[in-house]
Formats: structure tokens, sequence, C-alpha cells
């Protein structure tokens, strides 16, 4: 299905979506109202997925309502609903270094449930993920409360169960209507539950506004499209490793836009992400990205992967007839006899 090069375009254009969510920090920080995060989890995902629905005009159907339903919640809703939970109750930089295991956890359930290979180059690399997000954003003032740590781990399984049944149960239609379905789903979730907690929602100025749509329209909406399709077409397990980039582009445009300083343990910390996220990639990653594509293609269309088998076992039977009696198969030309 995919070539080197194909692969590696796949590759790049899935790391822009973790390269965006590095820019949600300072966005929400500098330019949103305070305070807001759940409102501003659910204002980014809910417009984004009925824009896409309103241009798609595809609602789900059968087992996709639960699917979608499920794929939302695990993907968008609870994800987010608990990385609130943890980045109230936790310093900012021990809940990012509980979520950079995510890779790791991705990588074990891929094994099981997909059949994708733990490699010692996935566990090397998570290590060294899990220590470069230490070094860049764990300060020496960490403290650890019980609750916060429970939410942050919990919303890294969340997200990892949920790209691991992206995977698994592909998609019956485009990419962009399947991004549709699970971003309403989860913002749906979450709108209620954030004027339940935040109460009514604050008056928007112009800036806010415009922070609000590029972090509905790009950070989500292209984001999570760009994200879903390196799903389907790369292997999970070395795919992950690149969200550990969310975390050095906000210690970057910290620096450039905030003014933050840079000490030599980030820098380092931002080597070891690097080496974490391009280490996996290296000799095809887990598993041979041709033979992924053909089982998710065998799995949206079931009918058609048995209609081609059994051509193919037909004409393994005409050829064995040919062998067993070729004077009995004629050409269509000479009439001479066929040989096996």
């Amino acid at each position: 299905m995919t070539g080197p090069g194909s692969r590696r375009g796949t590759l790049l254009t899935a790391a822009l979506a973790p390269m965006v969510w590095g820019s949600t920090y300072v966005v929400t920080t500098e330019l949103l109202p305070p305070g807001r995060p759940l409102l501003v989890a659910a204002l980014r995902a809910l417009p984004a997925g009925l824009l896409l629905l309103a241009w798609s005009r595809t609602l789900a159907r059968g087992e996709w309502w639960w699917r979608a339903l499920v794929l939302g919640t695990l993907n968008i809703g609870a994800f987010f609903a608990l990385l609130f939970v943890a980045a109230y109750r936790l310093p900012g930089g021990v809940a990012a270094t509980a979520g950079a295991i995510q890779p790791v956890v991705v990588a074990g359930l891929a094994a099981v449930l997909l059949g994708e290979t733990f490699r010692r180059r996935t566990a090397v690399a998570g290590a060294a993920g899990v220590a470069g997000v230490a070094l860049l954003v764990l300060g020496p003032d960490a403290a650890l409360d019980p609750i916060g740590v429970v939410a942050a781990l919990a919303g890294t399984l969340s997200m990892a169960v949920g790209v691991v049944l992206t995977k698994r149960w592909g998609r019956p239609v485009g990419l962009l209507t399947m991004t549709g379905w699970q971003l309403t789903a989860g913002g749906a979730l979450l709108l209620p539950l954030a004027l339940l907690v935040e109460g009514a929602p604050p008056a928007y100025s112009a800036v806010n506004l415009a922070a609000t749509a590029w972090l509905t329209l790009v950070g989500t909406g292209v984001a999570y499209a760009l994200w879903f399709r390196g799903i389907e077409r790369l292997p999970v397990s070395s795919l992950t490793f690149l969200g550990l980039l969310s975390p050095v582009v906000a210690t970057l445009l910290g620096w450039v836009v905030l003014g933050q300083t840079l000490t030599p343990a980030q820098l380092l910390g931002a080597a070891l992400v690097v080496f974490a996220v391009v280490y996996p990639q290296r000799a095809g990653g887990a598993t041979d990205p041709t033979r992924v594509g053909k089982t998710a293609a065998r799995r949206r269309n079931p009918t058609s992967a048995r209609r081609r088998h059994a051509v193919r076992l037909t004409r393994v039977g005409n050829r064995a007839a040919r062998r067993r009696n070729p004077t009995r198969v004629r050409s269509r030309d000479g009439g001479r006899p066929v040989p096996g």
C-alpha cells in the first residue's frame, strides 16, 4: 500500500499533529480566558466535528453509532476531561511525564490486539522518551497528588486504547467523516461537563475568538485528521512516539514567545525526545506498512476480500486440471493441447 517515500510523507504529516498540539499551552494561557480548560476542550472538539459532519452529510449507521461514541470518548472526551483533572491537581511537568508513557502502552496493546511486534527498540525509545520529557518539563518542586496521578495515567490509557481501537476497527467512510464522528461524540460529552463544572461561558473578545478558531480548525480538525490518517497507514507502536514532539514544541514556544529560559537539562531532554521519536521509525517500524494497509482494507471490506480469495482458488483449480489432463483443455485459436 505504501512505499518508503509514501511512508515518509505520512510520518511527516502525522508529526504535524502533535507539533500543532504543542502550541495549545501558549494559545490557551496567553489568548484565552483563564480557568476554563473544559470549555476550551469542548469548543475545540464540538464545532470542528459539526463542521466536518455538515461537509460530509453522513451520519453513523448500524454498529458505527456505538463505535464512533466509544472512539470519540476515548480519543477526545474522556482524554480531555482526565487531562483537565491532572492539570489542576499536578504540576504540568508531572502530568506531561505521565503522558510520556503512552507510546509504550500503545505498543503493548498493539502487540495483543493488532499482532504488531513489541521490539527492543520500542522499550529503549520509551525509556528515552519518558526521561527526555521529564528533563524538559519536570521541575524540582514537583509534588505528587494521588488523584492527579490516577487521572493522568487514566487519560494516557484512554487515548492509548482509543488509538489501538481506531486501528483495529478501521473506518467505513472517508477520513474526514470519521474524524467528524469522533470529534462530535467527544465534544458532545465535554460541553455539558464544562457547563456543569465551570458554569456559563464568559464573554469572548476578538482575540479570544481568533485563538479559539485556531484551536478548533487547525489544532483539532486538521490535526486529528492527520493523526487518524497516520494511525490508519502506519504501525501504531511507532507512530505514537510522534506524540512526544508536543512537549518539545511547547517548551520551544515558551522560550521564543514567552521569554522562558532553556537549561542544559532541558536541551538534553529535547535531544532524548528526538531520539525517542526517530529510533522506532528505523527499519520500517514494528511491522510492514503494506501488510498493515492490506489488513485494514480487508477489515473495511471483507466481502471483496473473500471474493478475491475465491477467484484465486478458482484459478489454482483450473491450472491443476490442465496439468492432470492437458489434452482435454484446448486453446481458443489452434485447438492444440495447452501445456501444463
